[in-house]
Order: C-alpha cells, then sequence, then structure tokens
C-alpha cells in the first residue's frame, strides 16, 4: 500500500480471520476508504485513506472492540475484549 495514502494501526484484540472479516467490512463501507489490509498475526490494520482521517479510524476501531495498543480504549480494553469477541462472532457468520 502507499505510504502516502494509508494509515497504519496496530490494534488490541485482533484474533482471527471473524475479526478480519468484521473490520474489513466495517471500513470499506467507507467511501474515503480504498483498500483495507488486516493482519491477525501482526495485530495490524492498514487502512487506504487521507492521513488527516487517522482519528476518525482510531475511534471507528475503538467502537468495534479493536483499539489501537496503548490508547487509552487500549488500556480499558476489558469492555473491548467483550465487543471484539461479538464482532468476530459476527465476521465469522457473515464471512
Amino acid at each position: 500500500m502507499n505510504s502516502h495514502n494509508s494509515i497504519r494501526f496496530e490494534v488490541e484484540n485482533l484474533k482471527c480471520g471473524g475479526c478480519a472479516s468484521t473490520i474489513e467490512k466495517t471500513l470499506r463501507a467507507d467511501p474515503r476508504v480504498t483498500q483495507v489490509v488486516v493482519d491477525p498475526a501482526t495485530d495490524s490494520v492498514e487502512i487506504g485513506a487521507a492521513a488527516e482521517l487517522r482519528g476518525e479510524f482510531a475511534a471507528k476501531l475503538a467502537r468495534l472492540g479493536y483499539p489501537e495498543k496503548g490508547s487509552v480504549e487500549g488500556l480499558r480494553s476489558a469492555a473491548a475484549v467483550a465487543k471484539s469477541y461479538v464482532s468476530c462472532a459476527i465476521g465469522k457468520m457473515s464471512a
């Protein structure tokens, strides 16, 4: 992905393909996103979008249960873990 048009996150709770599917489907629904690459092996999400949208996408990932590592949401990730399990299950069912 072109680094000029991509935003990279390291997130909490990214466990499997179901998680990845939920993240990909949600982010691809945004017309400002040109590409989404989710890698559960490295807990990373890379989004093809303008850099100034970073905060908005970080918040969206946190709402899904995948807060950015080291963020306040990530440090409070007990609730995020529960959300991520739901997102994971939904992703598995819709994959």
